[in-house]
């Protein structure tokens, strides 16, 4: 293979990778939407996509900082580390399944040689299940805790079905019984 054969080969490659990302850069300005997947090709998912969204836009939000606690299969816990805030300059709202803790913090005029304890304003969202419930909140120690619990319906819960309790199936076996002798 010569050296003007292999520069071709190079070429038409990087052709076929301008080609390819031309294509999702068109992809990306027709829709507006950047996207790893064409939302043309799923059906019905428009919800899944909004959450990714959501979730990819507040992917740098890091302050203030937060755990997220799973005490057992069905309670949760979100921790925000808030010193220095007041219970009285805090909120908790919820809203179309998404939990907004809020922090202003009232200056009470002093003067710091040294800040090292953050009090700027934030707000800190989070999405939550349509089956989370919000079960009360604390501030200890500068840690805002939200209780929260998975509470599922009982229509969507698994139950035991007995077998031969159901009176059609006691007809039908009946009715067989006789036919057969």
């Amino acid at each position: 293979m010569t050296l003007g054969s292999k520069r071709f080969i190079y070429t038409t490659e990087l052709q076929k990778i301008w080609t390819r990302t031309s294509c999702l850069q068109k992809e990306k300005t027709m829709t507006g939407v950047q996207s790893l997947f064409p939302r043309g090709s799923f059906i019905g998912f428009d919800h899944l996509f909004s959450e990714l969204d959501h979730v990819t836009r507040h992917a740098n939000d890091h302050y203030p900082p937060h755990n997220i606690v799973k005490v057992d299969e069905e309670t949760f816990l979100i921790e925000l580390a808030v010193a220095g805030f007041s219970k009285d300059e805090l909120d908790i709202q919820f809203k179309d399944r998404t939990l907004t803790v809020t922090g202003e913090h009232v200056s009470k005029g002093r003067e710091f040689i040294h800040r090292g304890i953050s009090t700027k304003k934030f707000k800190r969202t989070f999405r939550l299940s349509e089956y989370v419930e919000i079960h009360g909140a604390d501030l200890v120690d500068g840690v805002l805790a939200i209780d929260l619990k998975f509470v599922l319906p009982e229509e969507m819960r698994p139950r035991k079905i007995n077998i031969g309790n159901s009176e059609e199936t006691k007809h039908d076996t009946k009715q067989q019984l006789n036919e057969t002798s």
